[in-house]
């Protein structure tokens, strides 16, 4: 029955004009029937390149969104419209302007690409995990405010000593709440293994890291490394697809905890209805905010 679901998104995108976008935290089934699959990011740029006039976001809605503001003339839908993203939703776009204006006036405001469009609209420039040390590193101005992750904004500040860098106290819940003796003990468990985090964890965390760096980093590294065997610190989809990817290595979870809820809200069916025209949820942002939002990742690309 999943290949016959499966088979008729392929059939149903083909024939509907639509490039299906997944996010790497989503199923392999999913994944499976993707033209693209990879971080936020990368996905918004491959889509900006397609003729396709629909594009699908397999994900959460700040994804869909950044599809949306680098593809305005697309009509960009997201499979699940449930699937939002607690680090992206936990600063307001006016708590951020206040907190400027009244406390860092001459600083520059450096936002995670995992943030919302009304936010990024008062953001100077934006970064992607993999990109956030080196964009830091060419801004001119020594003193950054980085939004919102703290423990990525850690990672950047430690890279760049030489930047005054404040931190608000926000993060990915998931990727926070793993501790180092979860981390200690994966190592116990696998000592052949090589332990690849993400940033967004602590400081503690990343410090026990043989590797840290994006999902796509991450999974990079995995792939051409000689080593067989690999702990890895990020949403346990990765070690499924990992798994899947080199059969020939071992991959094992950090944590049995690092499961991002709203990633998994998205299934196959939800895929299915948003081809079909039975469902998803389609990105409507007026023009004035994604001319304001638009130019802080303007700014990345010129610097990145």
């Amino acid at each position: 029955m999943l290949r016959e679901i499966q088979d008729e998104i392929i059939r149903l995108k083909k024939e509907n004009d639509i490039c299906i976008l997944a996010h790497s935290y989503q199923s392999e089934d999913i994944l499976e029937v993707a033209d693209f699959s990879g971080d936020s990011y990368a996905l918004s740029v491959k889509a900006s390149k397609v003729s396709n006039k629909t594009l699908l976001m397999c994900g959460v809605r700040f994804m869909a969104e950044t599809a949306k503001l680098l593809s305005p003339e697309k009509r960009v839908l997201i499979a699940n419209g449930d699937a939002g993203c607690p680090m992206a939703e936990q600063f307001s776009k006016e708590y951020i302007q206040k907190l400027k204006e009244e406390k860092y006036k001459d600083y520059t405001v450096v936002a995670y690409i995992n943030t919302t469009t009304e936010l990024k609209t008062v953001c100077d420039v934006c970064v992607t995990s993999s990109s956030a040390v080196k964009i830091v590193k060419k801004l001119p101005n020594k003193n950054i405010l980085f939004i919102p992750d703290c423990n990525l904004g850690a990672f950047v500040a430690e890279k760049c000593p030489e930047k005054n860098v404040v931190l608000l106290d926000g993060g990915c819940p998931v990727h926070a709440a793993i501790t180092k003796e979860e981390a200690e003990n994966a190592k116990k468990s696998h000592p052949e293994a090589l332990l690849l985090v993400h940033p967004e964890c602590k400081k503690e965390v990343t410090a026990l890291a043989d590797f840290a760096g994006s999902t796509a980093d991450i999974m990079n590294f995995a792939k051409v490394s000689d080593n067989k065997e690999f702990i890895i610190g990020t949403e346990n989809s990765i070690v499924q697809h990992l798994q899947v990817m080199c059969p020939d290595k071992k991959f094992y979870p950090m944590s049995k905890a690092l499961i991002c809820d709203d990633m998994k809200l998205t299934t196959i069916v939800d895929v299915y209805n948003a081809v079909s025209g039975k469902g998803g949820f389609e990105i409507n942002l007026s023009r004035d905010t994604m001319d304001k939002a638009v130019k802080c990742i303007n700014k990345m690309i010129e610097l990145g």
